[in-house]
């Protein structure tokens, strides 16, 4: 049995199909379980990372474990782990953590936290290490459907844009090729592009102007202040500053999985309906 962890997420809903069209035994965890639509025979359980009730019934009878990374009692969860039978983990963290002060970077922590408890256990772990999720100019959405301009601090900033699917699928492949088991993967996609170059290639995907407004960082920090944490946006500015060059790239998803990862611009074709009325 496969238990897939942040069952609402876009990494695990992908995943999930992928191993259910393997045939492969599979549970899909999450908070809130009734939200979920998991496929036929794809049994959906409650389990929430910052609550060990809950672990026991999600981990019964399972040997593998694609963790979305929480460090709250991920102790707890590996004990838990441990003592159901589990003898592989795979972790989704972040690329954040190869950074050159990973420990003052409070996203890049709790990733590192969750890792370290993880390889300190006897549990076998592959690390997943995304770099920029394409999905996070998901967050533009709302001001492109309103026909508002963009806030970008650093409109310049490069990052590598990778695609859920391509996450997702690297996860399969880890999970089922026991070749990739133990390793430690940086996954990116296929080209490092600044906001203003995202941006562009979603105005074309979706066929209206994203026009951006070019803020100080203390104003879009303060725009963002109801959901970004001030110590994360504080993290996130630091980055973006100093990613004024392109970022270098991995071939680690065509490794993986045999073909090389989808572009941003297919993320917004994808995703074209999330940027438009209807």
């Amino acid at each position: 049995m496969i238990l897939v962890t942040g069952g609402r997420g876009a990494v695990a809903t992908h995943l999930t199909s992928l191993l259910h069209r393997d045939g492969l035994a599979v549970r899909v965890g999450s908070a809130a379980p009734e939200t979920l639509s998991p496929p036929d025979g794809v049994e959906a359980v409650r389990l929430d990372l910052t609550a060990p009730d809950t672990f026991a019934a999600a981990l019964a009878g399972v040997t593998t474990v694609f963790l979305y990374a929480s460090p709250d009692r991920v102790t707890d969860f590996i004990d838990h782990a441990r003592g159901a039978g589990v003898t592989h983990m795979v972790l989704l963290s972040s690329s954040a953590v190869l950074g050159p002060d990973p420990e003052s970077d409070p996203l890049a922590k709790s990733h590192l936290d969750v890792e370290r408890a993880l390889l300190a256990s006897p549990i076998t772990t592959t690390i997943l290490r995304p770099g920029s999720f394409a999905s996070n100019a998901g967050g533009w959405a709302w001001a492109v459907k309103a026909g508002r301009p963009l806030s970008l601090p650093f409109p310049d900033a490069h990052t590598d844009p990778v695609h859920e699917k391509d996450v997702a699928e690297a996860a399969h492949a880890v999970i089922t090729d026991p070749r990739h088991h133990g390793g430690r993967f940086t996954l990116t996609g296929p080209e490092s592009l600044t906001f203003a170059q995202q941006v562009e290639q979603l105005a074309a995907v979706t066929g209206r102007p994203v026009p951006i407004d070019h803020v100080t960082p203390e104003a879009w920090k303060r725009e963002s202040a109801e959901y970004i944490p001030a110590a994360f946006a504080d993290a996130l500015l630091k980055w973006w500053e100093s990613n004024d060059k392109p970022l270098p790239l991995t071939r680690t998803v065509e490794e993986l999985t045999g073909r090389p990862p989808r572009t941003f611009t297919t993320w917004a074709d994808d995703h074209a309906g999330d940027f438009t009325d209807h």
